[in-house]
């Protein structure tokens, strides 16, 4: 019982000294990201030219229409 015990504390002295070493490595920041806040939704926009979907921040508008590319606005003037 007591080699039992005896290897339950030192995998557990172990396992705290390598995250301890870890955590230095990385400047002390964690690898989960819990903390961090998820980006904001952003309006979906759909081509004129091929109808797929896409962020309207990655959309091109010409002539108050939006496209997915340089190209599928060039076919539609």
């Amino acid at each position: 019982m007591g080699k039992i015990l005896f290897l339950l504390v030192l995998g557990v002295v172990v396992w705290w000294a390598l995250r301890t070493l870890w955590r230095a490595r990385n400047g002390g920041r964690r690898d989960d990201t819990r903390d961090a806040k998820p980006a904001a939704p952003e309006d979906m926009v759909r081509c004129v030219h091929c109808g797929v979907h896409l962020p309207r921040s990655e959309g091109l508008l010409r002539d108050g229409r939006l496209f997915c590319s340089e190209e599928h606005a060039r076919l539609n003037a």
